[in-house]
This record gives C-alpha cells, sequence and structure tokens, in this order.
C-alpha cells in the first residue's frame, strides 16, 4: 500500500513538473516571437528601410510572389514540414535578436 501510494505521488509530481517545462518552452517561443515582430515591424519603419519597404508594397509582381508564398503556410495545429521549418527559422531569429538586446 505504501508503494502504491509513493508510485501515486511520484506520478502526480511528475505531471505537474512536465506540463509546467512544456508551459515555459511555449512562453519562451511566444516571447521570441513578439521579440522578432516587435524589432521587424520597428525596422521596416525605420528611415533607411521605409522607401524600398514602400517601393515593394506598390509592386504588384513582388506582393502575388508574396501571396503564394504564404499560401504555403499553415496557421493549424497539424502543420506541415515546410511550416515547421520556417516557424523554427523563425523562432531562432527571434532568440537570437532577444539575446542581442536583452
Amino acid at each position: 500500500m505504501k508503494k502504491l501510494f509513493c508510485l501515486i505521488l511520484t506520478g502526480a509530481i511528475l505531471g505537474v513538473v512536465v506540463p509546467a517545462g512544456a508551459q515555459y518552452s511555449a512562453q519562451n517561443e511566444a516571447k521570441y516571437m513578439a521579440t522578432l515582430k516587435a524589432v521587424v515591424d520597428y525596422k521596416i519603419n525605420d528611415e533607411e528601410n521605409y522607401d524600398d519597404i514602400e517601393s515593394l508594397r506598390q509592386n504588384k509582381r513582388f506582393n502575388a510572389e508574396l501571396r503564394k508564398m504564404i499560401s504555403k503556410l499553415s496557421n493549424r495545429r497539424t502543420k506541415n514540414s515546410t511550416n515547421n521549418r520556417v516557424y523554427r527559422i523563425l523562432l531562432q531569429a527571434g532568440k537570437d535578436v532577444y539575446n542581442e538586446l536583452n
């Protein structure tokens, strides 16, 4: 009986610890993505980039290519391999930027 209680207690503790670790990881991923977005938004409005960005916004060919590229991505839970690779690239970039600025 004592062994069963210890086994149940250990399982309960591990059940609490594992999701907390997963939650911490998810929070870090969100932190890195939010940092990346904020920095990209900031740099798009940078004086040095502004004219070039505006030119691209008016370029119909570029916008068509961009829409085609974006259509390959998905925000659904079941993500394809391309989507996962792009997500990991963005996550790593966000982590690098976060660590550089922090």
